[in-house]
């Protein structure tokens, strides 16, 4: 009865939670604290553990942050959107990890809004703790990032990499799913 009303209770918490989603799948599942705004998509059964600290999701005016079915996001992650984030299946985001599609200001002048950039996580990337996605990136299908590395270019699919700035460790092996 316990797990039962346990489960009752994050259903209704995470439909409060994600209420100022502008689309939001079934079966979300939020636990801790979220904050949204602006265009923000969610698919079906996306899953966000933010019991350390807040998860940001924010689209400025005219962008959009979409996230794909069946994706982890954890604690202390900040995704910010001038332009547009894709995020596709079943990804996985450690905490802390930061995606931003643009610099949000002009080095010349502060005032001014900076150069944007599309960001596209393809499906089943995994990013590690700590990891910052930088604009104009594109992680292409099944590729892992390991905690800390800075992305600045594209990453192929099943590929590893690492580092400030991120560069190639390895390729991973095709699995068949």
């Amino acid at each position: 009865m316990i797990g039962k009303l346990q489960t009752v209770w994050v259903v209704l918490t995470s439909l409060f939670k994600t209420r100022r989603c502008t689309r939001r799948g079934k079966l979300i599942r939020v636990w801790g604290s979220l904050q949204v705004i602006g265009d923000v998509r969610l698919g079906e059964r996306v899953r966000i553990r933010a019991t350390h600290l807040p998860v940001e999701l924010a689209a400025g005016p005219g962008a959009m942050i979409e996230i794909g079915e069946r994706c982890y996001i954890n604690s202390g992650v900040s995704i910010g959107a001038q332009e547009r984030v894709t995020i596709g299946k079943n990804c996985a985001i450690g905490n802390y990890s930061l995606i931003m599609d643009s610099d949000f200001h002009s080095l010349d002048d502060h005032t001014q809004p900076g150069v944007a950039a599309p960001v596209v996580l393809e499906d089943n990337v995994w990013l590690g703790a700590r990891v910052t996605v930088l604009k104009g990136v594109r992680i292409g299908r099944g590729a892992v990032v390991a905690a800390g590395a800075v992305v600045t270019r594209d990453v192929p699919p099943c590929a590893l990499v690492g580092g400030v700035p991120a560069r190639l460790i390895r390729f991973l092996e095709k699995s068949e799913k």
